[in-house]
């Protein structure tokens, strides 16, 4: 398995399950902070990483990667809202790309043809 793909799956994973701890804990603490910046930084890592990976296209770029941009846009988006104490959007933004870049495109990355589906089925 080339090095992208276990940076993205790695990163993804972590960004997935940091994800539901946050949602768990008490909003606003030391706890959901730290897990949230370290969210971030799985995001990115998420984001970023599925720019070097191609594949259903030949060597071009498909549709899932609309998330991919669209996430690296929307997750400074999310950052800024909170550090100008602006909850609501904050919450918008982060939840969006919970369920937008990890769950669905988590899914469409399990489509016939794609590495994750030939890798596990």
């Amino acid at each position: 398995m080339p090095a992208q793909f276990k940076l993205h799956i790695v990163a993804a994973l972590a960004a997935l399950a940091i994800g539901f701890v946050i949602l768990a804990l008490p909003k606003g603490r030391g706890p959901h902070k730290a897990l949230g910046w370290t969210w971030v930084g799985a995001m990115s890592i998420t984001a970023v990483s599925s720019l070097f990976i191609t594949g259903l296209n030949g060597d071009a770029y498909s549709l899932i990667h609309l998330i991919s941009g669209w996430a690296i846009v929307v997750l400074p988006m999310g950052v800024y809202a909170i550090r100008t104490r602006n909850i609501a959007a904050h919450r918008r933004h982060m939840m969006s790309l919970l369920v937008g870049a990890l769950l669905i495109a988590g899914a469409f990355s399990f489509l016939p043809g794609r590495f994750m589906f030939e890798f596990f089925f």
